[in-house]
């Protein structure tokens, strides 16, 4: 998993709870790294789980509430660090089309080595939208919270539901996304 996504969590981290806390999750998940993160490199995702387990701990907030808080302020953060991706796109469904075959291009071209999740999206003739999100990685709960940041930067009305798929352990999830009438 990519550093930078360590680096956005632990600045959430501070940001929403406290300095403290995050120093304190570092130091209690006995994180091989030490909790040294850089941007570019490259970490275990497991180190991601146990500081989100210790930050659950810490914080009486279930580890799946947790990665979609941090989902919906990752995607601020990428709002902010990369908005050529956000460049004359104006709604959820165009910006989530991008993701499989022009952000994770161009997320490929920068960090050859970076292992990401597959997304799918497929519009229904309603009007709705699946998109499949499957990965190596149990954080489609990370996914849910990126869908919802993206849906709240656009300011639409959206309900967003989840079907777990194959063995519901966070790796494979459809989200279904219907516009308000």
């Amino acid at each position: 998993m990519k550093g930078i996504v360590f680096t956005e969590f632990l600045e959430m981290v501070d940001d929403k709870f406290s300095p403290d806390i995050a120093e304190a999750i570092i130091e209690e998940a006995n994180l091989p790294s030490g909790g040294a993160y850089t941007s570019v490199a490259t970490y275990d995702h497991a180190e991601m789980v146990a500081m989100v387990v210790k930050l659950a701990e810490k914080t009486n907030t279930p580890v799946s509430a947790l990665l979609g808080v941090f989902g919906e302020y990752l995607l601020g953060r990428f709002c902010a660090l990369y908005p050529d991706f956000f460049e004359g796109i104006n709604n959820t469904y165009d910006f989530l089309d991008t993701i499989e075959n022009h952000v994770h291009v161009e997320v490929r071209k920068l960090y050859s080595d970076a292992e990401l999740p597959t997304f799918k999206t497929e519009r229904q003739d309603s009007g709705a939208m699946v998109m499949t999100y499957q990965s190596k990685r149990p954080f489609a709960d990370l996914a849910e919270g990126l869908i919802r940041g993206s849906i709240a930067h656009f300011g639409e009305d959206i309900t967003l539901t989840r079907e777990d798929l194959g063995e519901g352990d966070g790796s494979y999830a459809a989200f279904h996304l219907e516009k308000a009438a």
